[in-house]
């Protein structure tokens, strides 16, 4: 049985306008420190990415921030988590925050936050890890995409033997959950060779 424990969070460094995204953010990071679970993210304080860490700190749990030197300021890192990893770039950072992590989860967000969470979909398609995979689709933020996803398998192009396996909640409560049973479930491996 898999043990799940660090999640990687990718969400975005905005609010967002709905006052749903933060409240999503904050007791996701409750949820986190309230099973003794570490929080691996991308170092930032603001939006979605500081309430989030923020609300594991204010609840006891571990937070290690991984950031690229290029952002520290444009993100204004979180300076009191426990752990922050200063890096060159994109590249490491999303390396270094998959090997500390065992399971992602996809808040709202912009770009960074979709390439994150399509580069780890197409990881487990292709069979390079098992980690578990969750989108929160909080308030029908990530429909559009879940859309597009039966739209590519209509049009042929997710195949049934290359199926994405991702969770998707809805609900903030039931993500750590959720997470812990796909784990309970999985091998989970790491890479076995770059991309």
């Amino acid at each position: 049985m898999s043990e799940i424990r660090n999640i990687c969070v990718y969400c975005g460094s905005a609010n967002g306008v709905d006052p749903v995204f933060m409240q999503a953010a904050t007791e996701l990071g409750r949820s986190i420190a309230e099973h003794g679970l570490g929080l691996v993210y991308g170092g930032g304080d603001n939006g979605l990415m500081g309430a989030v860490a923020r609300a594991v700190l204010e609840h006891g749990g571990h937070v290690t921030g991984v950031i690229p030197g290029f952002l520290r300021k444009r993100e204004a890192m979180l300076e009191k988590a426990q752990e922050l990893v200063l890096v060159d770039d994109m590249h490491t950072r999303k390396r270094i925050m998959f090997e500390r992590s065992d399971a992602f989860v996809a808040l709202p967000g912009g770009i960074g936050t979709l390439e994150e969470l399509v580069e780890q979909l197409t990881w487990v398609q292709l069979g390079r890890h098992g980690k578990p995979v969750l989108i929160a689709d909080v308030g029908g933020f990530w429909k559009p995409m879940l859309t597009l996803f039966a739209h590519m398998r209509e049009h042929g192009f997710i195949r049934e033997e290359f199926e994405l396996r991702y969770l998707v909640s809805e609900k903030i409560s039931d993500v750590v959950p959720m997470l812990q049973k796909a784990a309970s479930r999985s091998e989970i491996r790491d890479l076995d060779e770059r991309f």
